[in-house]
């Protein structure tokens, strides 16, 4: 299984600063022609209470959606982690599963409590940490750090636990969210990542797929202003950052990935049969029924 990134990737702040070097997307022009941007777009010149607006309507879409919490209560053993250091909080929520149901479940808790659970590691990323979107630097005051999770279940077969991290910065006025996604088999007792689902080489294709989705959100308007195609390193950085729940395969991007915080989504959603070209056929696939 290829190792998931530790709990603290590295931290966005609430509006990707200006970079006269970067231009705005042309979303009247083939996704394949626009340019990637892959770590700041200029701000919007739209007023602020709109996007203050926004930016709390995308939040409370995150924070509200519907999981599996409920019907995996037999399962499923929800903890909390709280500690405060010198420098910064964290207060932490994660998922272990009930090993009387199957003692192997003790692979899921053990990757657990070995990277979301190493306190003096997310303090050691905290005070090293590079902010793509600020330039605020070190932190000097204490921060929050909140981790909660939502959880997915397909077939008996699968769960897929979503990560979201709230980041409060010093200085920031909002806070910025980072993800992780853990795919587990629950019949070979397994974490299963990106090559398990789709087919080997098919990252451009899936991009594609992917990037055709968001152009239809960003010519929709609405929420979608000022968002761009998602770049190959960034995909690639998120390839494994997917929940699967009943027939939609959802991947996760950090702010400021595929737009700034203030606008626009965490996630896009792929249903199934669009995926049917890329997805690995074979028996294990919990994908292909």
């Amino acid at each position: 299984m290829k190792v998931f990134l530790p709990i603290l990737f590295i931290f966005t702040l609430i509006a990707c600063k200006n970079d006269p070097k970067k231009e705005e997307v042309d979303t009247t022009a083939p996704i394949n022609n626009q340019k990637e941007i892959v770590d700041s777009l200029k701000v919007s010149d739209k007023n602020l209470e709109t996007q203050q607006q926004t930016l709390i309507i995308k939040r409370q879409e995150l924070l509200e959606k519907k999981d599996a919490k409920e019907e995996l209560e037999k399962l499923l053993i929800s903890k909390s982690f709280l500690k405060e250091g010198d420098w910064y909080t964290l207060d932490f929520k994660y998922p272990y599963l009930n090993e009387k149901i199957k003692p192997q479940f003790e692979n899921f808790n053990d990757y657990i409590s070995k990277f979301y659970l190493d306190a003096k590691g997310v303090e050691k990323q905290i005070l090293e940490e590079k902010r793509l979107c600020d330039s605020l630097g070190i932190p000097k005051e204490n921060e929050l750090r909140m981790v909660d999770y939502k959880i997915y279940n397909l077939n008996d077969r699968l769960i897929s636990v979503l990560f979201y991290k709230e980041n409060h910065y010093t200085g920031a006025a909002h806070a910025a969210y980072t993800f992780d996604c853990l795919n587990f088999d629950l019949e070979r007792a397994v974490f299963m990542n990106y090559e398990d689902f789709f087919n080997n080489g098919s990252e451009e294709e899936l991009r594609e797929i992917l990037n055709t989705l968001l152009k239809e959100k960003i010519n929709s308007g609405e929420m979608y202003y000022d968002c761009w195609a998602i770049s190959a390193d960034d995909f690639f950085d998120a390839k494994n950052n997917f929940v699967i729940n009943d027939d939609v395969v959802e991947f996760y991007f950090d702010d400021c990935v595929i737009c700034p915080s203030y606008t626009g989504t965490y996630s896009i959603k792929i249903p199934l049969e669009m995926l049917m070209p890329v997805l690995r056929k074979y028996k294990r696939n919990p994908l292909l029924g």
